[in-house]
């Protein structure tokens, strides 16, 4: 199971080597999550309309190693943009990966970068 959980690493804009097109704009729900797979990896991606901005972490919910969190409720803590894992209603910023319940647990981000209509993922390996 380590293993699955070690290949999510997060990416800043400064560290993208790739920039993976994952689908239009129209592809993808509003305030909600949809998952995509890059290599090995599978990403949730989210189009958090009422904050005009779009985020990308790991399906992964580190909780119990399962890839449900594309299907996490998104919403907002104090300022921060936020997934629920839709098992155990954990909570992880969609900013840097923190577990905004105070546990250990982090997940991986990734950047996102909308042009002419397209959605693309940013990823260093």
């Amino acid at each position: 199971m380590q293993d699955i959980l070690s290949q999510y690493n997060t990416v800043t804009e400064a560290d993208v080597t790739t920039w993976f097109e994952v689908g239009t704009v129209a592809d993808f729900p509003e305030n909600s999550g949809a998952c995509i797979k890059y290599k090995t990896k599978q990403i949730a991606v989210y189009n958090f309309v009422r904050k005009n901005k779009w985020y990308a972490a790991q399906n992964l919910c580190p909780h119990k190693m399962e890839m449900v969190l594309s299907l996490g409720m998104v919403g907002d803590k104090d300022g921060i943009a936020k997934v629920a894992c839709p098992m155990h209603k954990k909570n992880f910023s969609l900013e840097d990966g923190s577990n905004l319940n105070g546990d250990d647990l982090k997940i991986a981000t990734y950047p996102v970068k909308i042009k002419d209509g397209n959605v693309y993922i940013g990823f260093s390996d």
